[in-house]
């Protein structure tokens, strides 16, 4: 058998179905919710927020079945992406999407929105404890291996409280935010101090630097929800530096644009969808000119972008390069 006939063989693909694929139904989840938010105050977007939601629920549900499906035929590979410096990172992403949709169902169906996020709390709690005490534990990984997508595993946790205070769990919400937002700040250092003394990010995962301005912009949601809706000083603080780190990853789209398209691409989605929600809720509580502006263009660029992976990820699925080795 040719390396290519090996390459496309059934077993072979389904051994490379990468936990990164996740990533895409984070980022149409995170999509949904932005239209849903930004629905208020244009109702048509309501309406396609809901035909979102719908093909996200069953992209999640048929990644979710495949993985499972890989977990039996390719325990190998599964126990290879979870020793995987970078790759263990995004296991947390099934705990984000839970916690995504469960803020979704918020405004649709409370009873379902509450089972969801307790099944995203627990997830996020387990992933949370196993990925950081492989982090200390670890014999293998170096500061080369440090890239924001070291952010996933935590960023779960400040989630959290944007369903579960409108459920009633307040110190529980406290717990998770409290803990997302201090590991999030270790973290931010450390990777600040990888990119500014240390060789540059691999070409593939350069379009992680997205994730840079997505704890601070849902550390804002969540701390505004949490405090009552009002905006202290602390909340703008919050809000203020997501927006100068989403102007700093802005400024390198001229060489963002020139790398190769790869799933990690999907990372672009759900960050520009945190900061497009943090926007919105920012104009509702100051309506400045300029913060709508923000938003709306927020929006546009991420309607933008999600259009862009969509066509290139149906493009490399039909050429066949996806699933298969890095």
């Amino acid at each position: 058998m040719s390396s290519r006939e090996k390459q496309d063989h059934p077993h072979t693909r389904l051994c490379h179905f990468h936990i990164t694929i996740f990533a895409i139904v984070l980022g149409l989840s995170g999509y949904a919710l932005a239209m849903q938010k930004a629905g208020a105050l244009l109702p048509p977007l309501h309406a396609a927020s809901t035909i979102l939601l719908y093909v996200t629920i069953a992209l999640f549900a048929a990644v979710g079945i495949t993985y499972l499906y890989k977990g039996f035929a390719c325990p190998g590979a599964v126990a290879g992406e979870w020793n995987h410096p970078i790759k263990i990172n995004f296991f947390p992403l099934v705990a984000k999407i839970l916690l995504v949709l469960s803020v979704i169902l918020l405004e649709r169906h409370m009873a379902a929105s509450r089972y969801v996020w307790m099944a995203g709390t627990v997830l996020q709690f387990v992933a949370s404890i196993a990925i950081i005490s492989e982090w200390i534990r670890h014999e293998q990984f170096k500061i080369e291996h440090m890239t924001p997508a070291w952010f996933i595993p935590i960023v779960g946790s400040i989630i959290v409280p944007i369903a579960g205070f409108p459920h009633g769990f307040t110190e529980l919400s406290w717990f998770f935010f409290s803990v997302g937002l201090i590991y999030w700040l270790i973290l931010l250092v450390i990777v600040m101090y990888r990119m500014f003394f240390h060789a540059p990010i691999a070409e593939r995962l350069i379009p992680t630097i997205f994730i840079l301005f997505a704890p601070p912009a849902i550390g804002f949601i969540a701390y505004v929800r949490m405090t009552g809706g009002g905006l202290d000083p602390f909340a703008r603080i919050l809000y203020s530096f997501s927006l100068f780190m989403f102007f700093l990853v802005l400024y390198q789209l001229p060489r963002l644009v020139k790398i190769r398209f790869y799933l990690s691409w999907w990372a672009y989605s759900f960050p520009l969808a945190a900061k497009t929600l943090a926007s919105f809720l920012m104009l509702s509580l100051t309506h400045d000119p300029f913060t709508r502006f923000i938003a709306w263009f927020e929006l546009a660029f991420l309607t933008f972008i999600i259009a862009v992976l969509a066509v290139k990820t149906l493009k490399a699925v039909r050429r066949r390069e996806i699933c298969i080795e890095d």
